[in-house]
């Protein structure tokens, strides 16, 4: 297993970085501080939503294309059934077809 920041402190820097950029973002489940996974809600001010999950067996992110409020809200909460230390962040962004993926960076590239 690979070193990676921890969760909590992986979480700050995101927001922070999202800040930053002039962009809003908050969590809306806040995860174990160590170990949780963290997953991101990218919504468009459209109501276009897509679900960013960082994979730990290769590199990048994965997406999910959500068709709605109500979808989004099974998705997570089936996510937090599977992994009750999981982190999800919600982050406003301008289109979600843009390179949302290296703008969020990987926990991995800190070491």
């Amino acid at each position: 297993m690979s070193a990676r920041l921890k969760s909590g402190l992986w979480v700050r820097a995101i927001l922070r970085h999202v800040a930053g950029e002039g962009r809003s973002a908050m969590v809306l489940h806040r995860g174990d501080e160590d170990a949780g996974d963290v997953v991101v809600v990218a919504t468009e001010r459209s109501g276009t939503i897509v679900v960013l999950r960082e994979t730990m067996s290769e590199p990048g992110w994965s997406r999910v294309p959500i068709d709605d409020q109500a979808a989004l809200d099974t998705y997570l909460a089936r996510q937090r059934r599977y992994d009750p230390d999981l982190w999800i962040i919600e982050v406003e962004v301008s289109s979600i077809d843009g390179p949302l993926e290296e703008f969020l960076g990987r926990r991995r590239d800190f070491f």
